[in-house]
């Protein structure tokens, strides 16, 4: 599967007083009527566990430029508390979770559904907003193992 080639992207939600966010390479769109997407999360991480009781979260697609965000939130062991220190971010009005500031653009999501799928859970959710962000920067990839830009077309 590290050879299908797959864009990156930060979810994020706002539990409580604590910001978490991962970095998602399975994020796809499922519907366009109503608007919905999912994306997929290991069980037993953070992110998840708040997906049991906060049901908005946001997406910021990632650009170029954005691999030492990313590389942050996907770092195994980093601590829940202060996940975005050092990422430039906004607050999503809709959701309250973090918006990285390097993104071509954003989503902001509530939870139609979760279902386990192996060591993962699919998390399904309606898009309630969506804005565009910097253009001709360039996209962020996941292939064979590392994260690379992609220059704008």
């Amino acid at each position: 599967m590290q050879r299908l080639a797959g864009g990156v992207a930060a979810v994020s939600v706002r539990h409580g007083t604590t910001d978490l966010a991962m970095t998602a390479t399975a994020l796809t769109s499922v519907s366009l009527r109503p608007p919905m997407v999912l994306f997929c999360v290991h069980t037993d991480a953070r992110l998840r566990e708040a997906l049991d009781e906060v049901d908005t979260w946001a997406v910021s697609i990632l650009d170029a430029d954005a691999k030492v965000a990313a590389d942050r939130l996907s770092s195994p062991g980093r601590p829940a508390i202060g996940q975005l220190v050092g990422v430039d971010h906004s607050r999503g009005p809709l959701s309250g979770a973090a918006l990285v500031d390097q993104a071509q653009g954003w989503l902001e999501c509530r939870t139609h559904w979760i279902r386990t799928a192996g060591d993962h859970d699919v998390v399904v959710g309606e898009v309630l907003d969506a804005s565009l962000g910097r253009t001709a920067t360039g996209a962020l990839v996941h292939y064979l193992g590392r994260l690379r830009p992609l220059g704008d077309a």
